[in-house]
């Protein structure tokens, strides 16, 4: 057996009885340790034979890397073993800058499944969805890949293309998409004014997320002013998560008190649990949450901790349902280990893990075909009362009345108009008023 092998069977074997020394006494701990070393002893026979006999010869340290990653992508599939490479792009990745295409993505069924494509990408700009199976790499099929492997061929020089093979529902024949590679820059937050409506878009939870939040939302307030704000829309369709933190950050900023999330592990008097703090940035106006099926973790968290606080109206549709918590272990090799050691649940103790955050308010988005989109331009303006030729004039308007009518036209104008763009924003938009109607009878 190499040095190599003997290495890691001494070093697993030690670390065994690390964990039984600092653990109560256990009956059978000398037979489990027994039958932990015989099947270390296994893998070490495996891999000698492999290196020794295989019509080829091989790479030791592919194959050690192998038999790590098969390990741990054996768990599920959020946990992998991260080359010295690979993780420094995940480090780089947390801080909002990074070379790639621009999606997250998982492995179901052998495929590499699309999560979400991020804002301004190339894969956004592609036309990727969520949902969306990637069935073959530059025409090689991704069957048999790991997870790791697979988002390694999708790297690549910055201005080289790819060739994805997609694989959609509602499309019957898969298709090719030719995507360039570039550097990836994610701005975590973009915001608005839709009218009085202050609009949020959340693409990642990285570093900057909570800044960029905070910023956006005092930049709002400047523009409207404080007590012209009558509501804000949290926009995290198609945002995959990120930092768990950062998550918290984002939720505390609407909220004064309570828990945000609390994590379990195996142990669960190691249970985490993150509260708020007094500040609310959104001063108490109204919030609606949009989500769709690219919201997944770190944007559950937050979708899941405004719904069960009734601090947020939850509207689009059912989110990914991913509820685990990954830690990232550096290892002495520079790499690191993605193991994910809890589920996170929410302020009123569900777990979203495969179930997803349910909306309040289901809101499918509408998509216009060609003939829906003819019979709209065609649709005959509205004909009123003060079309009419010598019709009566409205003698309770003052001047100050028109304005206001006016104003109240071209805000509706507007959300006509986003309504065919993006019916789910202009739902919220809807709701978010309605709400504000209503918080001013009950002032009255």
């Amino acid at each position: 057996m190499t040095n190599t092998v003997k290495g890691i069977l001494l070093g697993a074997v030690a670390g065994v009885g690390l964990t039984a020394a600092f653990g109560p006494p256990k009956v059978g701990t000398a037979t489990a340790a027994t039958s932990t070393y015989e099947h270390l002893e296994l893998l070490g026979d495996i891999f000698e034979r492999t290196r020794s006999a295989y019509v080829e010869e091989v790479d030791e340290k592919e194959l050690i890397e192998a038999a790590i990653n098969g390990m741990l992508t054996s768990l599920d599939p959020h946990s992998s073993y991260m080359p010295p490479e690979a993780f420094s792009d995940m480090q780089v990745d947390t801080k909002g800058e990074f070379g790639g295409l621009g999606i997250e993505v998982t492995m179901e069924e052998g495929f590499v499944k699309v999560v979400s494509p991020i804002d301004d990408t190339p894969a956004a700009k592609a036309g990727l969805e969520s949902g969306d199976y990637i069935t073959h790499i530059d025409g090689e099929s991704v069957l048999g890949l790991t997870i790791g492997e697979a988002v390694d061929r999708m790297r690549g020089l910055v201005g080289t293309d790819i060739e994805l093979t997609i694989a959609r529902e509602e499309t019957e024949e898969p298709f090719d998409v030719t995507i360039t590679r570039d550097i990836i820059q994610i701005k975590a937050v973009k915001f608005r004014v839709e009218g009085d409506i202050g609009y949020l878009r959340i693409s990642k939870f990285s570093e900057k997320t909570f800044d960029d939040l905070a910023a956006g939302m005092a930049s709002i307030k400047d523009e409207l002013g404080a007590n012209g704000v009558a509501g804000y829309v949290v926009d995290l369709r198609n945002n995959p998560g990120g930092l768990l933190t950062q998550a918290v950050a984002v939720s505390d900023a609407f909220l004064d008190k309570g828990e945000i999330v609390s994590t379990r592990g195996r142990d669960q008097q190691n249970a985490d649990r993150y509260n708020a703090q007094m500040g609310d940035l959104a001063d108490g106006k109204p919030v609606v949450v949009l989500v769709n099926g690219g919201s997944a973790s770190a944007s559950e968290i937050v979708a899941g901790a405004l719904q069960d606080h009734r601090r947020g109206i939850v509207v689009g549709e059912k989110t990914f349902g991913k509820g685990s918590v990954q830690t990232i272990m550096p290892l002495s090799s520079k790499g690191a280990i993605r193991l994910t050691t809890a589920r996170y649940y929410t302020p009123s103790g569900r777990s979203i893990q495969a179930l997803g955050v349910e909306p309040d308010i289901v809101v499918e988005q509408v998509k216009l075909d060609k003939d829906d989109a003819a019979a709209e331009a065609k649709k005959k303006p509205r004909y009123s009362e003060s079309q009419i030729r010598g019709s009566l004039s409205n003698d309770s308007l003052t001047d100050e009345d028109r304005e206001q009518l006016r104003k109240e036209e071209e805000a509706h104008a507007a959300t006509e108009k986003l309504r065919k763009e993006d019916y789910q924003l202009a739902y919220a938009i809807d709701l978010l008023h309605g709400l504000s109607v209503y918080a001013g009878f009950a002032e009255q």
